[in-house]
């Protein structure tokens, strides 16, 4: 965490030295400060102990059992047949031994290991690919964070422009009531010039207001996620654009993204699981076969109704052990169709977010194929919107035009200017989109985007 908090304050400085932050700059200390870092980074080595623990289960299981305890023994034997050298055989011997309260004492010594395990190799197979998606979740938080990170300073900046565009309206709209009360006090113009450019800087305060609200907002979201105190960001060039001429194909694209996107990776892994969980428990999935090496001692002394008795055993083996489940009471065909029909679920699913993906790509490839003529249109609506406004200033100055006309040229102009902002940052946002969709999107990526929006 120290290291984190001197990455984000050496980014400070570096924004403050450098006069702007710039969206790479956004992002490196949204990378070191985001709490999406830390939960990614953490489940992703989470993933990493899964395959360690796919591993695990076919290695040797060894353990080693200890007790003691007050124990009570009796035994009685009859009919038993006795021979000793020098005592000769006799029949219908009886042995009668006994302890009372004596201690006993046991020891063992045990090593398992899975030779053929039905059921262990589906769970070993599950945390595998309980891995792979963990890491596949990693790269999808990343490029998440990275098309949030620009998605929230692409709101800053708007939401910055929106304001000073607010501003500068406001303040021709009162140089135009100004003026329209003199021209009034004059007898030049109505009262009617008056009402209406009043009532306009009156709703442009208010728009002005709800303005800085959202900018506001926009800059708190990007503060808490860089860690960063209200950064002067780098302004958006007039010029930014995303060349589009080498753009390839939609079906390009879609390949790509069905088959490096990490959701839809991610489902699949899903499936791949639930297929794995009703190999558990398949006819032949319940039966294991083992090599065990056990040895023990039991121990137990005392005293008893004979006198002094102790008793002690010792055994050793090592061999092969063969566990067949012939009846379970329907449990496991009745598990076997649970996750049977899990798995047609998780199939489902992965046919629904390939859909999903195929969509979302084309419309991000669409944004981005169109947006370079979007971009020209608003660009030309610009520029007649302000030639309207320069015509329209001076037809009121002559009296062809009223104030009402000069404050919907003033709106109309500012609108255009918005417009055209929004559509370069969504032709922008639609790149990213698009290498996010197809699996692609990095922080190589990202710088070149970055240079585009200084150019």
């Amino acid at each position: 965490m120290k290291l984190k908090a001197i990455s984000v304050a050496i980014l400070a400085l570096v924004a403050l030295s450098a006069g702007a932050t710039d969206l790479l700059e956004v992002w490196q200390a949204a990378s070191a400060h985001d709490p999406e870092v830390a939960i990614s980074q953490a489940a992703r080595q989470a993933g990493v102990a899964r395959r360690e623990q796919s591993s695990a289960l076919w290695r040797p299981m060894v353990q080693i059992e200890g007790g003691v305890g007050a124990m009570n023994s009796h035994s009685e034997t009859t009919g038993a047949n006795f021979s000793a050298q020098g005592l000769g055989q006799s029949n219908g011997v009886g042995f009668n031994t006994s302890v009372n309260h004596g201690t006993s004492t046991s020891l063992s010594l045990s090593a398992r290991q899975p030779l053929i395990n039905r059921e262990r190799s589906a769970q070993s197979r599950q945390l595998e690919i309980a891995a792979d998606a963990a890491e596949l979740e990693w790269q999808s938080s990343h490029q998440d964070l990275m098309l949030h990170t620009a998605q929230r300073y692409f709101d800053v900046l708007l939401a910055q422009r929106r304001v000073d565009l607010l501003q500068q309206q406001s303040q021709a709209v009162d140089k135009a009531l100004v003026e329209a009360k003199d021209r009034f006090a004059l007898g030049d113009t109505p009262i009617t010039d008056t009402h209406e450019a009043s009532a306009r800087s009156q709703a442009l305060r208010s728009q002005w207001l709800g303005a800085q609200s959202e900018l506001q907002i926009a800059q708190t979201a990007l503060d808490d996620a860089t860690g960063l105190v209200s950064p002067k960001l780098q302004p958006l060039s007039a010029e930014a654009s995303v060349d589009t001429d080498n753009l390839a194909p939609l079906p390009h694209w879609q390949a790509l993204a069905l088959g490096q996107n990490p959701l839809l990776r991610m489902q699949m892994a899903k499936s791949q699981a639930a297929h794995e969980e009703a190999r558990k428990f398949s006819a032949a999935g319940g039966a294991t076969l083992d090599l065990v090496a056990q040895a023990g001692q039991q121990r137990l002394s005392g005293n008893g109704d004979f006198g002094a008795a102790s008793n002690g055993q010792h055994q050793q083996m090592i061999g092969v052990q063969l566990t067949i489940p012939l009846y379970t009471g329907g449990y496991r065909s009745a598990r076997q169709d649970e996750a049977l029909r899990l798995e047609d679920k998780a199939q489902a699913e992965v046919e629904r977010t390939r859909q999903q993906i195929s969509q979302q790509t084309q419309a991000a490839w669409l944004g981005l194929r169109t947006g370079t003529a979007r971009i020209s249109a608003l660009a030309g609506s610009l520029q007649a919107t302000r030639s309207r406004l320069d015509a329209t200033r001076l037809g009121r100055q002559v009296g062809d035009r009223t104030t009402l006309d000069l404050l919907n040229a003033e709106n109309d102009a500012s609108s255009a200017e918005l417009a055209l902002l929004q559509a370069r940052v969504d032709v922008m946002l639609s790149q990213l989109r698009l290498e996010a969709l197809a699996g692609q999107l990095d922080e190589s990526r990202l710088a070149p985007l970055n240079a585009q929006l200084q150019r």
